[in-house]
C-alpha cells in the first residue's frame, strides 16, 4: 500500500514537473529575435541586443536611437525582460528626443535567466556598467523603474549618484512597511524540491520579492541623498503596489531638485502599457528645464 503510494506521489511530481516545464517556456518573457524583427517590420530602427561580462555574469540589454541623445534608461519589475518596452522603442515622437535603452535584470531574460539575486546592492552593481558606459560620453541618464525597478533605480541614484540625473519611479514598491506579508507561501516556493516546479522567471521573482522589505529598509536613512529631480507615477487601483508608495515617495525625497507625484485614481499597475502616454511625457519632462520642486503635469 505504501509503495503504491509513493509510486503515486512520484508519478504526480513528475507530471507536475513536465507542466512546469512546458509552462517555463510559455512563460519565460523572452521575446526571440524572429518576434523582434516581426514586431519592427517597416520601422526604420529596430533594438539592437548587447551583453557585457559583469561578475562573471553576462548582462543582457537592447538599445535603439541616436548616440548623440539623452538616455532613457528603462529597468523592469518581476517578472519581466527588456522587451516588456518594446512599444516605447516604436515611438517616433520619443526617438527624436532620446536614446531608449532596455535591461533585463540579472535572474530574467538573457541575464542569467531564473537565478535571481536578492540584494539591491548587488542588483544596481551588475547595471552599473551599462549605465556608466552611456554616462561615459557625457549623456544625461534618465532612470524608469516600473514596479519592482522602481526601488532598483533609487538604488543606483542613492550608490552612483555620479551616473544618474533623472528618475521616474513607476507604481515603484519603495516602502518597506507597504510589502505585503507573503512569507507564507514564498518561502515553501523557495525551497528546491518545489522551486524546480515553478516557471524560472517566476521562481527568480520569488526569490528576489522574499527578501525585498529588508532590502527596502535598509535603503530608509539613504533617501535624502537623492538629490536628482524625480517623477513618480502612481495608480490608484494598483492591486499589486500600495498606491500609498507614492505617499512615501512624497516623504522621504526631500532633497530632490523637483518632485512631481502623478497620481491616476483609475489606474491600475500596469502603467508602461496601459498608460504609456504618462511615461513618455515624463521622459520628456526629464530633459526639459527642471521644473520647480512640486510641480505637476497631468
Amino acid at each position: 500500500m505504501l509503495l503504491k503510494l509513493s509510486k503515486r506521489l512520484l508519478i504526480a511530481y513528475a507530471i507536475i514537473f513536465l507542466i512546469g516545464q512546458i509552462l517555463s517556456s510559455c512563460m519565460s518573457f523572452k521575446t526571440s529575435q524572429k518576434d523582434i524583427d516581426k514586431a519592427f517590420l517597416g520601422y526604420k530602427m529596430k533594438p539592437i541586443q548587447h551583453q557585457i561580462k559583469v561578475n562573471d555574469v553576462m548582462m543582457n540589454y537592447a538599445e535603439i536611437g541616436s548616440d548623440t541623445l539623452p538616455v532613457a534608461f528603462f529597468v523592469h519589475g518581476s517578472p519581466g525582460s527588456w522587451s516588456g518596452f518594446m512599444d516605447f522603442m516604436k515611438d517616433t515622437v520619443l526617438l527624436k528626443k532620446v536614446k531608449i535603452v532596455s535591461v533585463d535584470r540579472i535572474g530574467f531574460g538573457e541575464s542569467d535567466y531564473g537565478y535571481a539575486e536578492e540584494s539591491l546592492v548587488r542588483q544596481v552593481a551588475y547595471l552599473k556598467p551599462i549605465v556608466a558606459k552611456y554616462k561615459k560620453s557625457g549623456k544625461k541618464i534618465i532612470l524608469i523603474g516600473h514596479s519592482l525597478g522602481g526601488p532598483i533605480i533609487a538604488r543606483m541614484a542613492m550608490d552612483y549618484p555620479e551616473l544618474i540625473d533623472n528618475l521616474i519611479i513607476v507604481a515603484g514598491s519603495i516602502a518597506p512597511d507597504l510589502e505585503p506579508n507573503e512569507k507564507w507561501f514564498r518561502i515553501p516556493m523557495n525551497f528546491t524540491p518545489i522551486r524546480v516546479l515553478i516557471p524560472a522567471s517566476f521562481r527568480a521573482s520569488n526569490h528576489e520579492i522574499l527578501y525585498l522589505k529588508p532590502e527596502l529598509e535598509k535603503m530608509l536613512p539613504l533617501w535624502k541623498n537623492i538629490r536628482q529631480p524625480v517623477i513618480v507615477i502612481q495608480g490608484g487601483k494598483d492591486m499589486f503596489v500600495s498606491p500609498k508608495n507614492a505617499d512615501f515617495a512624497e516623504k522621504m525625497l526631500v532633497n530632490a531638485k523637483s518632485l512631481n507625484i502623478v497620481r491616476v485614481d483609475t489606474m491600475n499597475h500596469f502603467v508602461p502599457w496601459s498608460h504609456p502616454q504618462l511615461i513618455k511625457k515624463a521622459i520628456l519632462e526629464s530633459i526639459a528645464p527642471s521644473a520647480p520642486r512640486g510641480g505637476t503635469f497631468e
